[in-house]
């Protein structure tokens, strides 16, 4: 029977067509692992630099240095893995257009497959971002905030020497009268001099303890004094004041400035006491930075995903084209107006237009006229 003859004929078919999406959908991503492998040594170098700062490492061993490098990678690699997985679609294309293999796509009526290849590279690209983004990253901002606390409460009980100034950091000085049994500081003074106005914190007693945010050094019985710039002087006193221990060694922020809860966690707070628009809008920054990909993704096969007569390479790079639409996402995701939820898409949404008009315009080239009807 006819259909028993072309069944054979089709599996081979489909067979094929799977062969050459894995082929290109491995080309793509060699390309992209070879650009971010070289990214990510030169960042996990330039964060080991950074964290080779006195005030943060100062007796600390090598295993905490590279912890913070490491934990450090995600939040600042997200920048550069969705340009490299964009870059490498570009590079791949490039190579197909120096080999003529993009000309035989499109003669032989593969498109469609050029495209299901570029989108599963597409999606798979986003899913690790989204990854990276809504688990991995709030995960690494929380074990390194607490190894910071961890370091910070060293620097500090080790800086604690009574009748004896101590430098805990550049621009912070301590010292302390004495101390009691239970840990008990008594008459604690820290002058902190590295913001314009300048701070000194005076107390009878102090006593550093512990919480869910991390090391907290407890005041009694004291008064904060604050002097401007100006020479202008105000002083404020308390029975009790609660300080993180990182305000004395280093830029103190909240567990919401660092942005360590996982989206599971926010979005679990928001099915129990309701959604805010400070929730939704953190979901929506993590989730733009896997459509980050697909829109960037897009522009690339629009501008390098159809074969050129031309000889020559192009004046600009591909690579600084894409970094170009990179900048203008990031652009406008930075200057987005309003505060709402679906400001951070703004970018997004703005280059996927773009792109399919882009997109959109080269297809109709590549379509026949119609042809007109003889009489």
């Amino acid at each position: 029977m006819p259909g028993s003859l072309s069944a054979p004929g089709a599996i081979e078919l489909r067979a094929g067509m799977n062969r050459l999406t894995r082929y290109l959908v491995g080309l793509f991503a060699t390309e992209a692992a070879a650009l971010f492998s070289v990214a990510i040594s030169i960042l996990f170098l330039v964060q080991c630099l950074r964290v080779v700062d006195a005030g943060s490492v100062r007796g600390q061993g090598l295993l905490s240095l590279l912890a913070q490098a490491v934990l450090a990678l995600p939040a600042t690699g997200m920048a550069l893995l969705y340009v490299c997985i964009a870059i490498g679609l570009a590079r791949a294309l490039r190579i197909l257009q120096g080999t003529r293999e993009l000309h035989i796509l499109h003669a032989s009526q593969k498109l469609p497959l050029l495209l299901r290849a570029a989108a599963i590279y597409a999606g798979l690209g986003a899913v690790l971002i989204l990854l990276v983004a809504h688990v991995v990253e709030p995960a690494a901002s929380r074990e390194r905030s607490l190894i910071r606390t961890r370091i910070a409460a060293d620097l500090v009980g080790r800086s604690l020497v009574p009748d004896r100034f101590a430098e805990v950091t550049e621009g912070v000085t301590v010292t302390v009268g004495g101390r009691r049994p239970g840990g008990e500081i008594t008459s604690f003074f820290a002058d902190d001099r590295r913001d314009a106005t300048r701070r000194t914190y005076i107390a009878d007693s102090a006593l550093i303890t512990a919480d869910e945010q991390g090391y907290v050094l407890q005041l009694s019985d004291g008064v904060i004094q604050f002097r401007t710039a100006e020479g202008k002087f105000s002083e404020v006193g308390f029975d009790r004041y609660d300080m993180a221990l990182e305000r004395l060694t280093g830029e103190a922020d909240g567990g919401s400035a660092r942005g360590d809860t996982t989206s599971l966690a926010i979005i679990g707070a928001g099915l129990d006491e309701g959604w805010t628009t400070e929730r939704l809008r953190k979901l929506s920054e993590r989730t733009v930075e896997g459509l980050r990909v697909v829109a960037l993704c897009l522009f690339v096969v629009a501008i390098a995903g159809f074969p050129s007569g031309r000889r020559r390479e192009p004046r600009v790079p591909i690579e600084i084209v894409v970094l170009g639409a990179g900048f203008f996402e990031r652009l406008l995701y930075s200057y987005a107006p309003g505060e709402g939820w679906l400001a951070p898409m703004i970018g997004v949404v703005a280059l996927s237009g773009v792109s399919l008009a882009i997109l959109a315009a080269r297809l109709r080239l590549l379509m026949p006229p119609p042809r007109e009807a003889r009489p």
